[in-house]
Order: C-alpha cells, then sequence, then structure tokens
C-alpha cells in the first residue's frame, strides 16, 4: 500500500505595504510572484491551500474609515472584496478557521473582533474593546492580534497600546457570547498578559498548545517573537524570547511539521528561524514595508 503523501509545494505569501501587493515566494524568498497589486494597506494575510484562496485584509485610511477585505485564487484571479468598505474600520491579522468555515479578524480603530463566513458574509462583533469615536485616540483598546482555539473554545487577540509605553495586552475569551450577554458586556474576557511593549500578530501551535506572538516595541523585550503555555491561568504566562533583533516586527506564521517559523518586519526582512529561535536568519532584507505572512502546503497542481 502507498501511504505517500499527495505532492505538495510549500509557498509564503507576503503583504508588501509600500508596493500594496499580495506577493507568493517560496520559502527561501524566490521565485516572487506578484498576486495582487494596488491593495489599500494590506496588513493581514491566510490562506486556504485546499480550496485554492487567498484572503487578505487592507487597512485603508484609518480617518476615512475605507478598510475592506478581499479574496483572490492563489494565482491572483477571481479577485473579489468581500468585505466591503463601511463594515469593518481598520481590518489587522485575519485568521481562517477551517473547521467552522469562518474568517476571524481584529479591526484596530473599530476597537472590535469580528468574524465572517468565507464569503464575507454573515459579519458579526465578537468583541467590543472600547468606542470607536469617544475613545480613538486611547490606542489600549485598538485590537491588532488575533488567533482562535478552537479545541478551548477561545479566541485570542492583542491590544497593543501607545507606542514602547509597555501596556500593550494578550486578552482571551470564549469563541461565543455568553447568553443574555453582548460583545460590549461580556463577561468572559481575561487579559491573559499584560505589561508587554507592544504586541501585534498571533499564532498557535495547536498540538504544542503554544501561543506565539511578535512585539514591535523597544529591546530588550520588544522587537521580538516571543511564546507561551496557551493554557496558562490568566496574567500567570510566562513569555519566553525565542527571536530578537527585529526592525519593528509585525507578521507571523508557523510551519509546524517543519518546525520552523517566518517572521516579517516593517523594515522589510523575511526571516525564517526554528520554533524555538535557533538558526534564526533573513532570508529577505530591504523589501519595502512588509505585514502580514502566511505559509501555505499547496496541491502542486495550485501551486
Amino acid at each position: 500500500m502507498n501511504l505517500s503523501h499527495p505532492a505538495t509545494t510549500p509557498r509564503l505569501f507576503v503583504l508588501n505595504v509600500s508596493a500594496g501587493a499580495v506577493l507568493s515566494m517560496t520559502p527561501d524568498g524566490k521565485d516572487q510572484q506578484v498576486i495582487a497589486s494596488h491593495c489599500h494597506i494590506p496588513d493581514g494575510v491566510a490562506v486556504d491551500a485546499d480550496a485554492g484562496r487567498v484572503y487578505w485584509t487592507n487597512m485603508g485610511v484609518p480617518s476615512a474609515d475605507d478598510g475592506t477585505i478581499e479574496r483572490a485564487g492563489l494565482d491572483g484571479s477571481n479577485r473579489v472584496t468581500i468585505v466591503p468598505q463601511g463594515v469593518t474600520h481598520t481590518p489587522k491579522q485575519i485568521h481562517l478557521e477551517k473547521q467552522t468555515g469562518k474568517l476571524y479578524w481584529c479591526d484596530r480603530e473599530g476597537m472590535r473582533v469580528m468574524r465572517s463566513d468565507l464569503d464575507g458574509s454573515a459579519v458579526e462583533t465578537l468583541v467590543v474593546a472600547g468606542d470607536s469615536a469617544a475613545d480613538l485616540g486611547d490606542q489600549t483598546k485598538w485590537c491588532v492580534g488575533i488567533a482562535v482555539d478552537p479545541v478551548a473554545g477561545q479566541i485570542y487577540w492583542t491590544q497593543k497600546g501607545s507606542d514602547n509605553a509597555g501596556v500593550g495586552r494578550i486578552l482571551r475569551a470564549g469563541i461565543e457570547i455568553p447568553a443574555g450577554q453582548t460583545a460590549a458586556d461580556r463577561s468572559d474576557v481575561e487579559v491573559w498578559l499584560d505589561r508587554l511593549p507592544e504586541p501585534i500578530d498571533l499564532e498557535i501551535d495547536h498540538a504544542q498548545r503554544m501561543l506565539y506572538w511578535t512585539d514591535r516595541g523597544d529591546p530588550p523585550t520588544g522587537n521580538t517573537v516571543n511564546r507561551a503555555p496557551l493554557d496558562a491561568p490568566a496574567g500567570q504566562a510566562r513569555p519566553e524570547i525565542v527571536l530578537t533583533h527585529l526592525m519593528e516586527g509585525i507578521g507571523l506564521a508557523l510551519d509546524l511539521p517543519g518546525e520552523r517559523m517566518f517572521v516579517t518586519d516593517l523594515g522589510g526582512s523575511v526571516y525564517v528561524a526554528g520554533l524555538d529561535g535557533s538558526e534564526g536568519h533573513p532570508i529577505l532584507f530591504a523589501q519595502g514595508n512588509l505585514t502580514g505572512i502566511a505559509y501555505a502546503e499547496l496541491p502542486a497542481a495550485k501551486a
């Protein structure tokens, strides 16, 4: 019996804010292809390899409230806006939850955690962290990074705080709003970790029950990739810094079978390292301003 897996091709999907583009490349930074151009300040990206689709958020101009979410084929075909202007303010990191067929994202100036179906319909607000008008200048309420833990039935998100203020937080709550409560008054929101420089994007290693995140604040604890046990009680997580010397770290993607991570920063670099940060090194640098990154094993015919 042949138990070999179907042939796959690994690809990175990287967002270049300077170019307004979604890029695809091999994990060594070569064979770069432009999947989409003229993107309006792209920030978060997620890939559905089986369906042959890539999703990304466009922050837009915060004062204009014109953020959107788009979807396209892995070759850039069939590009469509699935969440139009006026629905979400400043969408940041996006997460694709395959089991339930949902997209989750954080809305920074909207101060919300949101989700929708994969076609952009059935948009819901799961968490309201502040009033988008009254609290607009309060960066402690800006929601940025998002991750979903379907095993424990929880969502995690970051609220970064102002630059280098040391008031960044990672929070968590149930995936579903408790009965009889609303996104603004739900009682199950916990501060999982606080007093961080500027936590940005989140990723989960579900097998090892480990949460990873980037932090773009100042050294020594900022400009890093960190991790901590996912099931730590709120307020008791002990972060481990696994990668340092980023130039304002933003995007994070885990290749769990390959036991490695990929990281982007606003300085224009893409880094690869082991999950423990070992052998970390840049595979690209001076690429402009980079934000979101996703890793995917694509069926060979779709690469």
